[in-house]
C-alpha cells in the first residue's frame, strides 16, 4: 500500500501531459506579467490593515523589522519555489511539485490544502473589498439595501452582492483568458502601486521623530491560556510568548505574515509562461522584494506620523492621514484599497483554478474538469465551478473566523515544498535545473523551521478546523483519487514504467 501512496509523477510525464492539445494551456505570460501578479497579490489587505494592528498590539515602530522577519521566512520559501517552477514548468505549484518529488498521497494533500487556501483567501478578499465599496458608496450618498449590504462579522444573515458579484465577474475575465486577466492586474496595479508611494512619499514629510520613541517598547508578557484561542505554542508547552519587546517582533511576523500570502500562486501559472524556466524565478522573486520594500518603507512612515498608540487598527493609513490635517489622503487611501483588493480577488482565484485543473488532468479529481476552451484555451470549467461556488460562499457566509486558514494553508505548502526540494535533489540529480536554490539543504530546512514556528504561533481553534479539512480529504483520496489517477491506471496496465517513489523497494 504504502508503495501506491508514494508513487511519483516523474517530471518527464509531467511536462510531457501538458503538451496534449485537450488539456493544453497558452502560454503568453512574460517575467514582467508574474512579477505583476506577485505584487497584485501580494500587495492588499495587509498593508492597508495589518500595520496598525500590530504596531499597536505586538511591536510598535518595530513593525518594520516584523514585515522584515515574515518577508525573509517567504523569501526562504521563495528560493525552494523557483527552483521547482523553473524545472517543472507544469500548473499546480505545490501540488505539482510535490507529486514529481514526494508521492501520490502528499501532493494530494497539499493539492486538497490549497483547494482550501485558495477558496477562503478569495471568499475572504471579496468580502473585504465590498466593505470598502460599500463604504466609499456611502460616502456618496448611495445606500444598499440591508438585506444586500455587507455583513459586520458573523451578524446578520444578508446576502453580500457585492462580494459575490465581483467574483464573478472575475470569473468571467479568466474563462477569456490568462492573458486578458495580466492585462486588468497591470492596470490595477498601476494604480494600487500609485497610492501605496503617494502615501510614503507625502507621509515621510509629515514624520515626528519623537513617534519613533521607542523603537521597540518595552516587553509585556502575554498569560499563557487554556482556551482554543491561544497560539498552539502556549498550549503545547506552557510559553507565553511577549508583546512588544524583541519577541514581539516574531509574535507581529506570525500575524503579518498574512500580508505576504500570495506569492506562491505566481508558481501556479509556470505552464502558461512563455520561458519559465527564466522568467519564474524572476517573477517569483521581484515580486516578493519589491512588495517587502513597500512594506517597510509604509510601516516605517506611518508610525512615523502618529504614535504607534494611537493609530487605527481599522484603516491606519487613512486615520493616520485625517489625524495630521489631511482628510483628503484618507479617500485616495481608500479607493486604493478598493482596488488593489480586486486584483488580490483575481489572483487567488487564478491559482486555485490551476491547482484544481492539475490535480483533474492527474485524475484525482474528475478529468472532465480538465479539458479547456477550444478557443481561450483556458480551464473555463474548474473556473466557472469553484467561482460560483466561491461567489456563494462570499456571499452567504461570515468568514472572520475562517481567514487564519489561509495562514496555515500557505505554511503547509512551503513545508512541503522546502521537503521536496531536499528530496528531488537525491532522486533526480540529472534533471536540468535552469534555477538552483543555494546552499541545500540548508536554505530548505531553515524554511521548514521557520514555516513551522510561524505555524505554531497561530491559535488551536485553526489546527483544529485544519485537520477536519484535512481528514475529508484522505477520505475523498482513498475513496476516488487513490484508484482514477493516471498513476494507477497506467500501474494497471504496465506497472513496470512507474516510478514508485524515493525510498521504495
Amino acid at each position: 500500500m504504502s508503495r501506491t501512496l508514494f508513487r511519483t509523477k516523474n517530471v518527464e510525464q509531467s511536462i510531457l501531459d501538458t503538451e496534449e492539445p485537450e488539456h493544453a494551456l497558452k502560454k503568453s505570460l512574460s517575467a514582467l506579467d508574474l512579477t505583476v501578479f506577485g505584487v497584485g497579490v501580494i500587495i492588499g489587505t495587509g498593508i492597508f490593515v495589518l500595520t496598525g494592528t500590530v504596531a499597536k498590539n505586538n511591536a510598535g515602530p518595530a513593525v518594520a523589522l516584523a514585515f522584515v522577519v515574515a518577508g525573509v521566512v517567504c523569501a526562504l520559501a521563495a528560493l525552494c519555489y523557483a527552483e521547482f517552477a523553473s524545472t517543472v514548468p507544469v500548473a499546480g505549484s505545490a501540488y505539482t511539485f510535490s507529486y514529481a518529488s514526494i508521492g501520490e498521497f502528499p501532493a494530494w494533500i497539499i493539492g486538497w490544502d490549497l483547494v482550501l487556501e485558495f477558496a477562503l483567501g478569495t471568499a475572504v478578499v471579496a468580502v473585504g473589498w465590498s466593505g470598502y465599496i460599500a463604504s466609499l458608496l456611502d460616502n456618496a450618498g448611495w445606500h444598499l439595501p440591508a438585506a444586500l449590504g455587507t455583513r459586520d462579522g458573523a451578524h446578520g444573515f444578508g446576502f453580500d452582492i457585492l462580494a459575490a458579484a465581483l467574483v464573478l465577474v472575475l470569473t468571467g475575465i479568466l474563462v477569456i483568458g490568462t492573458k486578458l486577466s495580466a492585462r486588468v492586474t497591470s492596470l490595477v496595479v498601476a494604480i494600487k502601486v500609485t497610492v501605496v508611494l503617494t502615501v510614503i512619499i507625502a507621509g515621510a514629510f509629515l514624520i515626528e521623530g519623537k513617534n519613533y520613541d521607542p523603537f521597540i517598547p518595552k516587553a509585556q508578557e502575554v498569560p499563557a491560556g487554556d482556551s482554543l484561542q491561544s497560539p498552539l505554542i502556549q498550549l503545547m508547552f506552557g510559553w507565553a510568548p511577549s508583546n512588544f519587546g524583541v519577541m514581539g517582533i516574531f509574535t507581529a511576523a506570525s500575524v503579518v505574515f498574512f500580508a505576504f500570502i500570495g506569492f506562491d500562486v505566481v508558481a501556479t501559472a509556470a505552464e502558461e509562461t512563455r520561458h519559465p524556466q527564466r522568467d519564474m524565478p524572476r517573477g517569483i522573486l521581484g515580486s516578493l522584494l519589491i512588495c517587502t520594500t513597500l512594506y517597510v518603507a509604509v510601516s516605517i512612515v506611518v508610525t512615523g506620523m502618529e504614535h504607534y498608540t494611537k493609530l487605527s487598527v481599522t484603516a491606519p493609513l487613512a486615520d493616520a492621514f485625517k489625524a495630521t490635517g489631511h482628510p483628503w489622503f484618507a479617500g485616495f487611501i481608500s479607493f486604493g484599497a478598493a482596488v488593489g483588493l480586486t486584483t488580490v480577488c483575481m489572483i487567488l482565484l487564478l491559482g486555485q483554478t490551476r491547482v484544481f485543473f492539475a490535480m483533474s488532468r492527474d485524475g484525482l479529481l474528475p478529468r472532465f474538469f480538465s479539458h479547456v476552451h477550444p478557443r481561450f484555451k483556458t480551464p473555463h470549467r474548474p473556473t466557472i465551478l469553484l467561482g460560483v461556488l466561491i461567489a456563494i460562499l462570499a456571499g452567504f457566509t461570515p468568514l472572520s473566523e475562517l481567514a487564519e486558514l489561509v495562514n496555515i494553508g500557505t505554511l503547509f505548502a512551503f513545508v512541503v515544498v522546502a521537503v521536496g526540494v531536499i528530496v528531488l535533489r537525491r532522486t533526480r540529480p540529472d534533471l536540468h535545473r535552469a534555477f538552483r536554490t543555494p546552499w541545500v539543504p540548508v536554505v530548505p530546512v531553515l524554511s521548514v523551521c521557520a514555516s513551522l514556528w510561524l505555524m505554531l504561533n497561530l491559535p488551536a481553534e485553526t489546527w483544529v478546523r485544519f485537520a477536519i479539512w484535512m481528514a475529508i480529504g484522505f477520505v475523498v483520496y482513498f475513496l476516488y483519487g487513490r484508484n482514477h489517477s493516471r498513476l494507477a491506471r497506467r500501474e494497471k496496465a504496465t506497472p513496470e514504467v512507474v516510478n514508485p517513489g524515493p525510498g521504495a523497494p
